[in-house]
């Protein structure tokens, strides 16, 4: 597509930008999603729905990774398309360091209350 501008030819790109612009539909879509994901998470818990807590944290945590998904897809309009694949690349990348660093700190969290028992503590103790 051009235009002519004083005399000029200029270029005018019209990509599909149907990521980068929501719509209502979507915008509301996405609310819905995230009031049932907050709503479910809120049930288990003041329900006391599931007889295990490991269980019920997990479903909590699952079902916010799924809202986070949510909200970049329809809020941030975020999919491997948008910005030439970069925002993908860049969210990749994201998960991969918040990944190393949670799987790290949890790991360093186990070792140390492995690593200093009680009876470690007497030990030491009896030390002149």
């Amino acid at each position: 597509m051009t235009e002519h501008h004083h005399g000029a030819q200029v270029e005018v790109l019209h990509d599909d930008h149907a990521a980068g612009h929501g719509t209502f539909k979507g915008y509301l879509t996405g609310f819905v999603l995230s009031v049932i994901l907050t709503a479910i998470p809120f049930w288990l818990v003041m329900g006391d729905v599931l007889d295990s807590r490991n269980l019920t944290v997990f479903l909590i945590m699952g079902l916010g990774a799924v809202q986070i998904v949510v909200h970049m897809v329809y809020f941030l309009h975020m999919n491997t398309k948008s910005e030439g694949g970069w925002n993908m690349l860049a969210l990749i990348f994201t998960v991969v360091i918040l990944a190393i660093t949670i799987a790290g700190s949890l790991w360093v969290m186990y070792h140390l209350n492995t690593n200093m028992m009680p009876a470690m503590q007497h030990d030491m103790s009896q030390m002149p």
